[in-house]
């Protein structure tokens, strides 16, 4: 639980949304934006730094930019501050990094190049529903 400050300094417990609910929602949230190919990957029996990536592609760099801002929309209306982003003012590879959800957003040509998916084969993929339109 995550704490915040009303009036006059008191506190309010403030819940962190799941992990896994986390992901879907960036996914989701992607996929309404039409990034190319959104995907959890499970990664917390691998790694310790995470528990859920998603990662998807968009068309151009703009695109990417775009998708990056959605998401990040979307978590802050669910009261998560992603705690760093990386790389939007290229918007070759923009990374959100979500404590345990870590959000990587790339420009078509370079999620090829970089290939995290056959980095990561060994992780469990998620299926997600995709949403139904913008959120």
């Amino acid at each position: 639980m995550k704490r915040s400050h009303g009036k006059q300094g008191e506190t309010k417990k403030v819940k962190e949304i799941p992990a896994l609910e986390k992901a879907l929602l960036c996914a989701q949230v992607a996929a309404a934006h039409k990034a190319e190919e959104p995907t959890i990957y499970q990664v917390n029996e691998i790694i310790t730094y995470a528990d859920y990536f998603v990662i998807c592609a968009g068309r151009s760099t703009r695109h990417v930019q775009g998708i990056a801002g959605y998401i990040e929309e979307a978590l802050v209306q669910r009261r998560v501050k992603p705690m760093g982003v990386e790389g939007l003012t290229e918007g070759h590879w923009v990374l959100l990094d979500c404590n345990d959800v870590i959000v990587h957003i790339f420009y078509q040509p370079m999620r090829a190049f970089y290939d995290l998916e056959g980095l990561w084969f060994e992780a469990r993929q998620i299926e997600f529903p995709e949403a139904g339109g913008p959120d």
